[in-house]
């Protein structure tokens, strides 16, 4: 899959997510390339548009201690439960070096699930994370 068409899934699969949630679930989300040595900004919507790339490092810490230890293949997600704020709340492997990364600034996960409508709003989140399995972020 390519940057624009990557994009054009996550835009989509996150709305019909705050369709069913009855609310925006996540209201920001960054898509990533990350490498050992560098990363890369690929597309970032949100509220902290000035802000979030100096505090990226600090806001994935969360996400980064779930992580740890698996071995994540392409398509495979994972959820900070009690990431706050700032914290990026979930995140889906797109591709080799791809990630995306997603953050509802005012609740956590913990919140986010606590709510009955998450049940519906997890299935466009799912299969946005098969499309990428299926056709990986090149």
């Amino acid at each position: 899959m390519n940057l624009a068409d990557a994009r054009t899934a996550v835009v989509h699969a996150l709305g019909r997510m705050h369709t069913l949630y009855r609310q925006p679930l996540f209201d920001e989300w960054v898509l990533v390339k990350l490498a050992r040595e560098t990363g890369a900004i690929l597309a970032y919507e949100g509220p902290r548009a000035d802000s979030y790339q100096r505090r990226f490092k600090t806001d994935i810490a969360p996400l980064q201690v779930e992580m740890e230890g698996r071995k994540m293949a392409v398509g495979d997600f994972e959820f900070a439960p009690n990431a706050h704020g700032a914290h990026f709340d979930a995140c889906i492997r797109l591709g080799p070096a791809a990630y995306l990364f997603c953050n509802h600034t005012a609740k956590s996960m913990t919140e986010i699930r606590a709510d009955a409508h998450w049940l519906s709003a997890q299935k466009p989140f799912v299969e946005l994370a098969a499309k990428f399995r299926e056709d990986p972020l090149e």
